[in-house]
Formats: C-alpha cells, sequence, structure tokens
C-alpha cells in the first residue's frame, strides 16, 4: 500500500485496537433535515472529539464543521437521488476526487446497490472512483446499501455485497449487522464496519449490535442515528468507543452510559472553571 493511503486509513483507525468508531452525519444528502440534525453543527460539534471519522457530504463539512478539527473527514460522494423517489438506487457520483483532495479528507465513500434496479451503475461507480482513488492515494468505502428494502440484511446477500465490493477494490465496507455476520466478515479480505441503521429502540439494543458486529469480526462502527438522535449522543459515542476499542460487554457499556449521563454538560464544566 502507498505511503498517503497507508496513512490516510491509519488516521481512522486506531493503532492500539484496530478498528474505528465512525459518526455518520451525510444523511441529509437523500433525507433532508432529520430529526436532530436540523442545525448540523449544532450536533457534530460535541461530538468531534470522540470521533475516529465524521461521515459528511463537502457542503455540511463545508459549512456544519471546524476547519480546525482535527478528526478524519469520510466524505460521501454519491447521491442525486432523495427519500421521494421509489427507488434510491439511482445514484451518481456528485463530488470530484479533486474536490476531495481540496477538502483533505481521509477516505471517500459511495453506496452500492447490488440486487437493485441501477445495480451496473452503482458498480460501475465503485470501480471508477476506485481508479481515481488509487491515482492519487485516496482509500474508497463501499456501502451496501438496501434502498427501502431493509429485508435484503440477511447474511447471504450481504456476504455478496461485501465480497463484489472488495474484488472492484473498494479499501473498506460499511454493511448491516445480520444473524450469522461472522460468514459477512470471512468473505470480505478488506475492514468492514458495522452500520447502525434506524433509530433502534432502546440504548441497550444498540449496544447489543455493537457487541455482536466487534465479536464477530467487524473492524468498528459507522453509526449515526443511534448516537445523535440519542438524548445523550456523547455519552452515548462513549459507551459505544468502549465496546469498539476495549471490547467492553453490553453491561460495561451501559454501566459507562449511565455514568456520563451523570456528568455535567462540557459548557456548565467551562463555566464553573471560569
Amino acid at each position: 500500500m502507498e505511503w498517503g493511503m497507508a496513512n490516510r486509513m491509519h488516521r481512522m483507525f486506531q493503532p492500539v485496537s484496530g478498528n474505528s468508531v465512525m459518526v455518520a452525519v451525510d444523511h441529509g444528502y437523500f433525507m433532508g433535515p432529520t430529526r436532530r440534525l436540523e442545525n448540523a453543527r449544532a450536533t457534530i460539534a460535541p461530538l468531534l472529539p470522540y470521533a475516529d471519522a465524521l461521515g459528511v457530504t463537502r457542503g455540511i463539512l463545508r459549512h456544519a464543521v471546524d476547519p480546525a478539527a482535527t478528526t478524519p473527514i469520510l466524505l460521501r460522494v454519491s447521491g442525486a437521488v432523495t427519500v421521494l423517489k421509489e427507488d434510491l438506487s439511482d445514484e451518481e457520483v456528485v463530488t470530484s476526487m479533486e474536490d476531495a483532495l481540496r477538502l483533505n479528507v481521509s477516505a471517500v465513500a459511495l453506496s452500492v446497490f447490488v440486487g437493485a434496479p441501477h445495480e451496473h451503475e452503482s458498480l460501475l461507480h465503485l470501480s471508477q472512483l476506485v481508479d481515481a482513488g488509487e491515482e492519487c492515494g485516496m482509500p474508497v468505502m463501499s456501502i451496501t446499501a438496501v434502498g427501502k428494502e431493509l429485508e435484503k440484511r440477511d447474511a447471504r446477500y450481504l456476504a455478496l455485497a461485501c465480497r463484489v465490493s472488495a474484488e472492484l477494490g473498494a479499501r473498506m465496507v460499511k454493511t448491516y449487522y445480520c444473524e450469522n455476520f461472522e460468514k459477512v466478515i470471512e468473505g470480505c479480505p478488506v475492514p468492514i464496519v458495522c452500520a447502525g441503521g434506524p433509530k433502534l429502540d432502546t440504548e441497550k439494543a444498540a449496544f447489543e449490535l455493537a457487541y455482536g458486529a466487534i465479536q464477530a469480526g467487524a473492524h468498528g462502527l459507522d453509526m449515526g442515528r443511534n448516537i445523535w438522535q440519542s438524548d445523550h449522543p456523547v455519552a452515548m459515542l462513549k459507551a459505544l468507543r468502549f465496546i469498539v476499542h476495549e471490547k467492553a460487554t453490553v453491561k460495561e457499556a451501559l454501566n459507562v452510559l449511565e455514568e456520563e449521563k451523570k456528568a455535567p454538560p462540557v459548557a456548565a464544566k467551562r463555566a464553573a472553571s471560569a
């Protein structure tokens, strides 16, 4: 692996655990002002110190992320379709590799829709993006999207989508957790990070997903709504880090969460020390 490519990858994955806790805040590119992401800057700012990488579009990066931040950026470069359309697979690459380099991001990401009406186009876009990325040392993440067909999230389908992504040159893959997730991991030669998916009913359920993914061999999480739609997003992120980097149990993560909930907000701490 070229030095630049390796360096960008290492920025996002902690050296001791080899894992990453990525925070996805790119939902607006097709969902608009999602609940608790209406003011992206306010949502992102308290999470930045605890995220190993932040997943955003270029618009949100430019307008809602402090340029002084040192958190690695995973740039969403696919889009051009909204939730109003029945078929979400009709995406294009909407951000150039040149702009990704200007923005100094650590990796770029796009969705692939295996088995969907626009499967061919999305896989071709992945291949072309990988070509461009390899020329300049930019890692590409393939996101195995399922559109609105959530029933596709089973091991056989996800193993296929992840393996195809790796075969086409993706340096890492984001996919959903499922029963027999270890089979998905075994069939993919590049690191897999597990998506959080829609907001789960309980914090415990999110921790169980994270714990199961790490135990199966995932190299981390790329989670959004289960963090920033929580009433305690920073506490939730810290507890998830405990699972991903320390291999904590669900019970231990719940203990961390409860302790962090008791801690005064950062703004209150600053006021007290002033």
